[in-house]
């Protein structure tokens, strides 16, 4: 895990809560996986990952908020997450703990795994 990587990943987290996709796309590689933890599978690419977001973002209203980072013994970084997942009339649906697992390349983030905690 390098000194720069836990500052990206809080940016991350501040730009999702804020629903502001175009940050959250800066900071991710161009070929980014990422988890479609709705319906399954990966989602890949900012064009399929802005297209997600926008669709989660109507029909879910979820909070994610980091609770601890550590690295991985393969250089993946590990992200303890406190997640409450509100529906659009803001009844809680889901409050949990979950672990995001990153693997970043220069620093943009590659790759991205969801485990339960």
């Amino acid at each position: 895990m390098s000194d720069h990587t836990e500052p990206i990943l809080r940016a991350v987290y501040a730009a999702v809560n804020a629903r502001d996709i175009n940050t959250c796309l800066a900071f991710m590689h161009e070929a980014v996986e990422l988890p479609n933890g709705m319906e399954g599978g990966y989602v890949h690419g900012h064009e399929e990952v802005r297209a997600y977001w926008t669709r989660q973002w109507r029909m879910i209203d979820p909070l994610v908020t980091p609770e601890s980072f550590s690295p991985e013994p393969d250089g993946r970084t590990l992200v303890r997450v406190h997640q409450v997942v509100r529906d659009i009339s803001g009844a809680v649906v889901s409050d949990q703990l979950i672990e995001h697992v990153y693997r970043l390349k220069d620093d943009l983030i590659e790759h991205t795994e969801i485990r339960e905690c």
